[in-house]
């Protein structure tokens, strides 16, 4: 039984999406490339071309990101707007995933949604927010990866996931160190319901929004 990670910084994983950090250059396993808000300049624009050119090199690049929005550790917000919104669309254009890094940024995610007509499917990575916020985003192509939060009983991330529609819903180990197998099993116990099902609804959840599929 494969268990795909949706998410890790992790390398050399199988069944794993890693996140390809600049330079950005061809690829031959599954990954996303983006401009995350921590190392966003004024030259993000050239970062993009560079992921543009890699993503359409090699159908390998399944997601974009991260890229997001981050009130504490990112820079002016309208430039991390302008980056967002770009990857968005390039996102949109070869219609494979966003995935979203948001740090206290829900209402300039929310705008974002309200404004565009034709957003990508957007992944929030490390679901850990209040169950009113993700309630908010059902209305729009927004998913919830759940990763290391599951591990604590009492937390947002494990409360979320009890009313988490299941074609919302992915798994990501992250930077946590963590083995993929341990999230599952964890989202198994809270769900009642067997690891093999989340396993084959996280890629089929997958495989209905990626125009790039994975097996």
């Amino acid at each position: 039984m494969q268990l795909w990670d949706f998410h890790t910084h992790q390398s050399g994983k199988e069944c794993a999406i890693f996140n390809h950090l600049a330079p950005f250059s061809w690829t031959s396993s599954p990954c996303s490339m983006g401009i995350h808000p921590w190392y966003l300049d004024l030259h993000w624009e050239q970062k993009l071309i560079q992921i543009q050119a890699a993503s359409q090199t090699s159908d390998q690049v399944v997601a974009i990101g991260e890229a997001g929005f981050d009130r504490i550790k990112g820079p002016e917000i309208s430039l991390q707007k302008g980056a967002f919104y770009a990857q968005a669309r390039w996102a949109s254009a070869l219609d494979i995933p966003l995935i979203l890094h948001c740090v206290k940024g829900h209402d300039l995610l929310l705008e974002y949604l309200k404004s565009e007509k034709n957003p990508p499917a957007i992944i929030w990575h490390g679901w850990n927010q209040k169950p009113e916020l993700a309630k908010q985003l059902l209305s729009f192509p927004v998913y919830f990866s759940f990763g290391k939060h599951l591990l604590q009983e009492h937390s947002n991330a494990t409360e979320w996931l009890k009313g988490c529609p299941i074609d919302r819903l992915f798994f990501e180990t992250d930077d946590s160190g963590l083995e993929i197998d341990s999230i599952y099993r964890a989202a198994s116990l809270i769900l009642r319901l067997p690891v093999e099902k989340l396993a084959r609804q996280a890629v089929f959840n997958w495989n209905t929004i990626s125009k790039r599929k994975i097996r």
